[in-house]
């Protein structure tokens, strides 16, 4: 036990904050990618990570909309192309890429993500994670107060379905922390590596390795 803690406190510590949307597909795959960074790195560093708000369409409706429909509308003929390239991406990290269900306004499940912050940091990482499986392979609309809460109680997260039950809690604090960590940023997802390494788009594991590297000397 001893030895354990003495290895664990040698380690070096890298901090990383992510910006990125729950809509996001590249954000999911970025994270997937991460996380086998992480885990190829665990015996080098400690690992404290940050989720921050991001939104790729603020004006996208609240009650949801056919997800299908909804990307023919924005992306036009190109929309059938995007989601086979994106079916082969999810097939890369070993998942089935879903396009039923609704699609729709992301505010509440930042909610949440912040809220698992705040009540249950380490506990952050999974909640996103889940949140991404049900939207993005389980036809769960990212939008729905029943599934968050769901996804919450899952993870042992208390008080997250009253929280969520009143729209205006956590929302100030979504928009500070969109202030703070997403205004100048046009893309995502957007890594922020102990302050000093940043980096965007789904990279690589290896690329986040080099990072970690950079980040801790």
């Amino acid at each position: 036990m001893a030895e354990s803690a003495s290895r664990n406190f040698s380690k070096k510590l890298i901090e990383i904050d992510i910006s990125s949307d729950t809509v996001c597909p590249w954000c999911f795959v970025g994270k997937k990618n991460l996380d086998k960074a992480i885990d190829a790195s665990k015996d080098q560093y400690n690992f404290e990570i940050r989720w921050h708000p991001f939104f790729l369409d603020a004006s996208a409706p609240k009650e949801g909309v056919n997800k299908k429909e909804f990307y023919r509308q924005k992306f036009g003929s190109r929309v059938e192309a995007m989601f086979r390239r994106m079916s082969e991406i999810f097939k890369g990290i070993g998942l089935e890429y879903d396009t039923s269900g609704l699609t729709g306004n992301t505010l509440d499940s930042h909610r949440l993500i912040h809220y698992t912050g705040k009540q249950a940091p380490d506990k952050q990482h999974s909640v996103v994670e889940e949140l991404c499986l049900g939207y993005f392979t389980q036809g769960k609309y990212i939008g729905d107060r029943e599934f968050l809460a769901e996804t919450a109680k899952k993870l042992g997260i208390d008080g997250a379905e009253v929280f969520l039950s009143d729209p205006s809690n956590g929302t100030t604090e979504v928009k500070e922390e969109l202030e703070k960590y997403s205004q100048n940023i046009t893309g995502v997802p957007h890594y922020t590596i102990n302050g000093k390494v940043k980096l965007s788009g789904a990279q690589p594991p290896e690329t986040f390795q080099s990072a970690f590297e950079a980040a801790s000397s």
